[in-house]
């Protein structure tokens, strides 16, 4: 069994079933797990609720729990959505979302809904924020789809500078010695007009 298969067969094992009915799945996406549309998503749709307990900032051992599935509704009450069954919690950030939270702090429940249409195979991602980003992203730097096609823009126009840059150089090395070779055929083959000197006796 190849390695690939055998991380196939083990994320069958840990990931809890999916109904058919769901308009996404779990799948392999560029920065590790990802929810994915399974079938067209209208805009406007709403797509899952991100779940977990629901932490209260004013008991003292609920504020102190830390980790990065933690959805903070108001000053007060936060969800904890590390749970496995919160599938919510596969979906990542982009710059360039095509969803976005529906945050309800009465009711304590947050949405993802689609901020455009989501063909099916699309990754269904939003923005997580800028507390977030700067906590967790910008330290590594964001690897949404987004920032790695401007990374990879700017690889490349980086790129062409540096070949511009050289072809100057080379063609004004080129130049300097076609010049200097120049000169020096004028040299060599330059007559001096005026009058010889003889050798007296």
């Amino acid at each position: 069994m190849g390695s690939s298969s055998l991380v196939r067969v083990l994320l069958y094992l840990i990931m809890p079933a999916i109904s058919s009915q769901k308009t996404y799945r779990v799948g392999r996406s560029k920065t590790g797990l990802g929810l994915f549309a399974t079938k067209p998503i209208k805009k406007g749709t709403r797509i899952i609720r991100y779940f977990g307990p629901i932490l209260d900032s004013r008991i003292p051992e609920q504020d102190d729990i830390e980790n990065k599935y933690l959805f903070e509704l108001n000053g007060r009450w936060t969800i904890d959505g590390s749970v496995r069954k919160n599938l919510a919690r596969y979906i990542n950030h982009s710059c360039r979302p095509n969803a976005e939270s529906d945050v309800r702090p009465r009711e304590r429940k947050v949405f993802i809904r689609a901020i455009r249409n989501i063909e099916p195979g699309d990754e269904i991602n939003y923005d997580y924020g800028t507390d977030y980003f700067k906590a967790y992203l910008k330290p590594i730097g964001c690897k949404c789809e987004s920032c790695e096609k401007k990374r990879k823009k700017l690889r490349a126009e980086a790129r062409a500078e540096r070949a511009k840059v050289k072809a100057r150089t080379e063609a004004k090395a080129k130049k300097a010695g076609t010049k200097s070779t120049a000169k020096k055929k004028k040299l060599n083959g330059k007559h001096f007009a005026g009058k010889v000197g003889r050798a007296r006796a």
